[in-house]
């Protein structure tokens, strides 16, 4: 995942700059940078944050700049922002999303006689290709469109000049960009999380396609979007920030809905509900809201230097997260029956060898576990999450049931059918849980409130944009 966050000021932009850019640290655990402009020119600077926060590496000194505008990103896997001296003078840019076609790119330039300097882990940095593909046009919008007909995948991105900031959002709308303002300054995010402290209202969502620039004459459309809309349905589910709002729709709320959802179908006997922090609490709260069962808190994350186990690219760095970060409160667990509500399934090797071994060691009598999505299926093509199907737990029981990997799954998607089930009590026992019920599909479209073909649930059907 990644997120991403520029400013425009008619004074000095660098505290919204390094505020508004620590707002999306949830989305990203590796490489956290700024880019700003000095003298017209940007600078850019980029820190590992793999084993600190994005606010200890750029806090010091950050008061010392003086700069009219800039770009921030929290990023999982390459080095951002790049800064580019180009045919259209000098930029910098960042980008969130994922190119799927990124090394193909990368060949059919270098074929062409232009080189790549940014290499990461013997990868080509996919910004610094789409980059190249910018500078291929006639102009900046020019190259922006040229690039958005060759990806595949998905990117929307920020890129500084001496003139100000472009925004794209990408063409299918997989992920969001909105627009704020305050009296002298305009942002633009991933994140509208991000905007609240820094006194920042919104303006506008970004449409699919659309490209706006952001000077001294405001934030104006020069490329139209399109109505396409497909975002990401995990964002509401567990990436994004509780008090963001994508396409109009709260996260917070539509966690409570899935829970809500999840009780209505529910006829487990419990003490009482809880959550897997920080956004099973979320739809646990709703779960609790609709059966009227109390909420007590279990498992607490021991503060927010921990972050997500789910986003690291290594099994062993998800692992370290996943086995430090949550801290069970035995007094509260020790003989009751638990509903624990989970964002989603996607290995089991978290929520199996820590988890429910935690709850297990601190004496739980049954625990009960209702994911607040369908079973994952295939990995994300649009962003950086799950990159194989074997790492899937739905896969995993698949494989086991039918002696083999099998191309159509459309039995194993519908929760109506014999295999469906057959699936989730596989996974239950591999988990040791005394049930597990799945969010139905259905049930999660009607607790996000936006239509089925505004939606990307390509992980959970397989169904492409």
């Amino acid at each position: 995942m990644t997120g991403i966050f520029g400013v425009y000021s008619k004074d000095n932009c660098m505290a919204s700059l390094y505020y508004g850019t620590d707002y999306h640290s949830h989305l990203g655990t590796e490489y956290g940078g700024i880019a700003f402009l000095d003298e017209g020119r940007p600078v850019k600077k980029i820190h590992d944050i793999s084993n600190s926060q994005f606010k200890t590496k750029f806090y010091e000194g950050s008061d010392q700049i003086d700069s009219r505008a800039g770009i921030g990103v929290i990023s999982d896997k390459f080095p951002q922002p790049l800064v580019f001296e180009s045919k259209f003078g000098t930029f910098a840019i960042c980008c969130s999303g994922l190119v799927t076609n990124s090394d193909e790119l990368a060949r059919d330039l270098i074929s062409k006689g232009i080189p790549f300097s940014e290499i990461a882990s013997g990868e080509i940095n996919s910004t610094e290709v789409i980059a190249s593909l910018i500078n291929t046009g006639d102009s900046i919008i020019d190259g922006i469109r040229r690039m958005f007909d060759v990806i595949e995948g998905s990117t929307s991105l920020l890129l500084l000049t001496s003139n100000g900031i472009y925004a794209a959002r990408d063409r299918n709308g997989i992920s969001p960009l909105v627009v704020g303002e305050k009296e002298g300054e305009i942002a633009v995010a991933s994140e509208s999380s991000s905007f609240p402290n820094l006194g920042f209202s919104i303006k506008k969502f970004l449409k699919p396609d659309e490209i706006v620039q952001i000077n001294d004459d405001g934030c104006r459309t020069i490329k139209e979007g399109n109505d396409n809309t497909r975002i990401c349905s995990f964002l509401w589910i567990y990436t994004g920030f509780p008090t963001s709002t994508y396409e109009g729709i709260n996260v917070q709320m539509v966690r409570e809905n899935c829970g809500k959802y999840l009780a209505m179908r529910d006829n487990v006997e419990a003490d009482f509900v809880g959550g897997v922090p920080d956004s099973g609490t979320s739809h646990a709260i709703g779960y609790a809201m609709e059966s009227k069962l109390p909420f007590r808190r279990v498992l607490f994350k021991y503060t927010q230097t921990y972050g997500r186990s789910y986003t690291p690219l290594s099994q062993a760095d998800r692992d370290r997260i996943a086995q430090m970060k949550l801290i069970p409160n035995e007094a509260a667990i020790k003989g009751n029956r638990i509903i624990l509500c989970e964002d989603s399934i996607v290995r089991g090797t978290q929520l199996k060898n820590y988890t429910i071994a935690k709850l297990r060691n601190a004496g739980v009598k049954e625990v009960h576990v209702r994911p607040a999505c369908p079973p994952l299926m295939f990995p994300c093509r649009y962003a950086l999450s799950t990159r194989s199907i074997d790492e899937l737990a739905a896969r995993k029981a698949i494989r086991d049931l039918e002696g083999s990997d099998i191309e159509d799954v459309s039995e194993y998607t519908d929760p109506d059918t014999e295999k469906y089930g057959q699936m989730v009590d596989w996974i239950r026992k591999d988990l040791g849980l005394d049930s597990l019920y799945y969010l139905r599909l259905d049930d999660m479209i009607k607790a996000i409130g936006c239509p089925r073909e505004k939606l990307c649930t390509y992980c959970w059907t397989g169904e492409k944009i």
